[in-house]
């Protein structure tokens, strides 16, 4: 496999479906130039929740499992700066805010390639996809209709078939 990647990028290894090898794919570590490069000041608050974003196994994150991290951790940050903090980066286009089927707001850090999302309905699990056939479709259907598409989301909402699902039947009807 070629290495196009910079310096700044490393691999992760995603949790994959039950009973699927993990997926591996790159990811771009995020610093403090590019927080300046954004137009943000460099500061602690803003580094240990970018820490935290790019460290996790958990690629969407609610304001809320930011914040219990931080207090984890010891680290001295209120809930209102990590909303603030988190916002002044959706504003930067460092992350994304997505509300899944709670409605709650989680936030993934941009890594600059297109992905959709499924959302299983009775887990919460959440699986990113790109799918080449899917977004050729959308496209011409924008070109039918007479638009060009200057951005999308697309989020699928399903059951999960793990057969082990902890939260399969859990008040939830088909």
């Amino acid at each position: 496999m070629e290495d196009n990647h910079s310096p700044e990028s490393y691999l992760i290894a995603d949790r994959a479906p039950f009973g699927a090898p993990p997926r591996v794919r790159w990811r771009v570590r995020v610093e403090g130039k590019d927080l300046r490069k954004a137009g943000l000041k460099v500061t602690l608050p803003r580094l240990k929740i970018l820490e935290i974003l790019e460290g996790s196994a958990t690629r969407h994150m609610s304001a809320e499992d930011i914040y219990r991290m931080l207090l984890e951790s010891n680290e001295d940050i209120g809930m209102a700066t990590v909303y603030r903090v988190l916002t002044q980066f959706e504003a930067a286009g460092l992350v994304t805010r997505h509300h899944f089927e709670d409605g709650m707001a989680v936030f993934e850090l941009n890594q600059g390639t297109h992905h959709d999302h499924i959302v299983c309905q009775d887990c919460g699990r959440v699986e990113e996809f790109m799918d080449s056939g899917i977004e050729e479709r959308q496209t011409a259907v924008a070109n039918k209709l007479g638009f060009t598409i200057r951005d999308h989301s697309l989020i699928l909402y399903g059951r999960c078939k793990r057969p082990n699902c902890p939260f399969r039947n859990r008040g939830k009807s088909s």
